[in-house]
């Protein structure tokens, strides 16, 4: 999720789409959220592990 926000985020930067550009900054922001709670041990949605 983090690699699809920073590539949505640089193909909003460079085509100029703004939309394009806000969900990639979402999405990167979801994944790093994600990513420090799995780090962390703490399950997610009832779930410790992701498969």
């Amino acid at each position: 999720m983090i690699i699809l926000g920073i590539v949505l985020l640089l193909v909003g930067v460079l085509v100029k789409i703004s939309i394009v550009t806000t969900i990639g900054i979402i999405l990167l922001v979801v994944g790093a959220v994600l990513l420090i709670l799995g780090a962390v041990g703490r399950p997610v949605g009832g779930r410790k592990y992701w498969f």
